[in-house]
């Protein structure tokens, strides 16, 4: 075999090293932008008080909210794949007709979704909530905010799960037969328990039972650590933020989120200014300390039961007392996501905005279709896309898929007649002796 000369091997390497250095590096793909990783996420957002407006001013999703956050135009530019709509009763106005206003509101949901089958479509599981997301329809789900919506009647409970309602709130801002809430503790006229009740057990362990989630929003802080006791699934916070941020009763503290992340569960951030900053908070205490007569007006109106000429005063309020406490920024609500992953892990904070139950949200976030605002806001603070599908939805998938296996745990017990033995755990010492 002859041999090649030196020099033309040489030349022939030099050759093949110089076409190959300047073959085209292909460019590496850009990261998907904000837009693209919000449209490609399945948004769930687990609390909006619109059936609320659904029942009181006859409101329909297909016509235009004006200065409420939801209608099906937001909801398409928000891309909103399954809300939670709320069932919450006012505990004064319908005090002994809890269950037939509960009921009046589940209807006014379920006819949304009959009058409008190719927008939206009524959700009881997490397959269900994935079948409406791919044929492009709102998944609508339901929780009872409040356990006295069942007037003490774990029965009720039970046709509430059957009509649909997925989670209950143990407790709204008042304590009931279930436990004590964060929003009377202070009031000496009220019965508390010390925490979550007898009966208040025996609800959550249903609750578990039939696949319904345990919602700790509202609770007081020891109702919300026997409750964690008491269940075998993880449990959610419907709509609550840090307290470490802002200081108030209803929102979490940081041993709260812990104890809720090795439980397994979820926070889902409340986006009211008044939980997401303390300078506004602190502003509206001053106008109530004051008694100025535009909040005291706003804070009556909030409270009634609304009709459509109300709900325009009730927006013209809002106005006025803006100019006096203005909304906080966006970037407060983003930093309570940011310090409850933080303290949480990411897989175990999401959102729960209280649209149509609020009076007030962050600059920018006027309705559901500014939703993908707080998707940018997020790339912008270095969250990747696949943490940032956890936040929108994907957390809450998970919790919802944990709560369906241990109902059907449970249930297999049942059949077995193996039922939970567990000892309970006294609330407090003395009440053993």
């Amino acid at each position: 075999m002859p041999r090649i000369p030196v020099v033309l091997f040489v030349v022939l390497l030099t050759a093949v090293s110089v076409a190959q250095s300047s073959t085209p590096v292909p460019p590496k793909p850009a990261p998907p932008s904000w837009q693209a990783i919000h449209n490609s996420a399945l948004v769930i957002d687990t609390h909006a008080d619109t059936p609320g407006r659904f029942v009181d001013e006859n409101f329909d999703l297909s016509q235009d909210a004006g200065k409420g956050y939801m209608d099906f135009s937001k909801i398409k530019t928000g891309n909103l794949g399954a809300e939670f709509f709320s069932i919450w009763v006012n505990p004064k106005d319908y005090k002994g007709k809890e269950i037939q206003r509960a009921l009046d509101m589940i209807d006014s949901v379920y006819e949304q979704a009959r009058l409008h089958p190719d927008k939206m479509m009524m959700a009881f599981s997490t397959q269900d909530i994935l079948a409406a997301h791919r044929q492009h329809k709102l998944a609508a789900l339901m929780g009872v905010e409040g356990g006295h919506a069942i007037q003490g009647d774990i029965r009720i409970l039970r046709d509430y799960y059957r009509l649909g309602v997925r989670y209950m709130t143990l407790t709204w801002s008042n304590t009931n037969e279930l436990g004590d809430s964060s929003g009377d503790l202070d009031n000496k006229d009220i019965k508390h328990y010390n925490g979550i009740t007898p009966f208040g057990r025996q609800v959550v362990r249903e609750m578990n039972r039939m696949g319904m989630m345990v919602d700790i929003s509202h609770v007081a802080d020891r109702t919300f650590y026997q409750a964690l006791v008491s269940s075998r699934a993880p449990v959610i916070a419907s709509h609550s933020s840090s307290r470490a941020l802002t200081n108030v009763p209803r929102n979490m503290t940081d041993d709260m989120l812990v104890a809720l992340a090795r439980n397994g569960g979820v926070a889902q951030v409340n986006f009211y200014c008044g939980f997401i900053s303390q300078k506004w908070a602190n502003g509206m205490k001053q106008l109530a300390a004051d008694k100025d007569p535009d909040y005291e007006e706003l804070q009556s109106l909030f409270m009634a039961e609304r009709t459509p000429a109300m709900q325009k005063q009730l927006y013209e309020l809002e106005a006025v007392v803006e100019k006096k406490v203005p909304r906080p920024p966006l970037s407060d609500l983003i930093d309570h996501i940011d310090h409850m992953v933080k303290i949480a892990g990411v897989d175990h904070v999401g959102i729960g905005s209280d649209f149509d139950g609020i009076d007030c949200s962050p600059q920018g976030i006027d309705s559901v279709a500014d939703l993908p605002k707080i998707t940018q806001a997020l790339v912008q603070r270095g969250y990747s896309s696949q943490d940032i599908h956890k936040i929108l939805g994907g957390n809450l998938m998970r919790v919802f898929e944990d709560v369906e296996k241990t109902a059907r745990m449970i249930q297999t017990e049942d059949v077995a007649g193996s039922n939970d033995k567990r000892t309970e755990v006294a609330p407090d010492a003395s009440q053993t002796q």
